[in-house]
């Protein structure tokens, strides 16, 4: 399968990029210009010689017309983002990672959006495409270092079962990293929220907090 990531060339985007590539996944990596992801991907095979052949770097019109699509910029930037590719991203899976969070003097608090979240806001804006929330609670900084296996759970919900599941299967060849299916994009306030009370921990512990549910056994 051919994984895009629009929006690629920040921390978060790059990271899961370098993840999927390592797991012998074809991956382009998106960016407004070409030359700057082209410039990351070129920066990520130095370091994690095992993804190149299966890591590019293009222009986000271009990672669009893969087959699963990840959108890796922050919630209010999704919408200008996405707008000029909706016919391209018709009937595609298309997974949203953001979080509709605000700072509120010393503390991250989450934001209450007309759609619910970040995720629901994309489904209406891609109405012919089936969105799903993912990666909401996995740490940037863990994704990135290839020699240490992720030890996060991550939560994926979607209105369409398939989706969820085929996201689910393919995230689950990141080494370490625990898939959840958490149900419909009912779930996805709640599951962004949750972000805002993990950042405010890393701030007062000076941490870097993730999800480990406990109880739960997946064969």
């Amino acid at each position: 399968m051919q994984i895009g990531i629009l929006g690629g060339t920040g921390p978060l985007g790059s990271a899961l990029a370098a993840r999927l590539a390592a797991s012998r996944l074809s991956v382009g990596l998106g960016s407004r210009d070409a030359k700057r992801a082209i410039g990351v991907v070129q920066d990520l095979i130095q370091r994690w010689p095992e993804v190149d052949g299966y890591l590019v770097g293009a222009s986000n019109d271009e990672v669009a017309r893969a087959q699963m699509v990840f959108v890796a910029v922050p919630w209010e930037a999704t919408a200008r983002l996405v707008e000029p590719l909706e016919h391209i991203l018709e009937g595609k899976i298309v997974v949203s990672m953001a979080n509709a969070l605000v700072k509120v003097g010393d503390e991250f608090a989450a934001l209450t959006l007309p759609r619910g979240s970040a995720a629901q806001l994309l489904q209406a804006r891609l109405p012919a495409a089936m969105v799903v929330a993912a990666l909401h609670h996995v740490p940037a900084r863990s994704l990135a270092n290839l020699s240490r296996p992720v030890e996060v759970d991550a939560l994926v919900c979607a209105d369409s079962s398939g989706a969820r599941s085929q996201v689910a299967g393919i995230l689950s060849r990141i080494p370490g990293l625990r898939v959840l299916e958490a149900g419909s994009l009912a779930q996805a306030p709640a599951i962004e929220a949750m972000t805002a009370v993990l950042l405010n921990i890393n701030l007062r512990y000076k941490a870097t907090a993730s999800i480990r549910l406990t109880g739960v056994e997946v064969a």
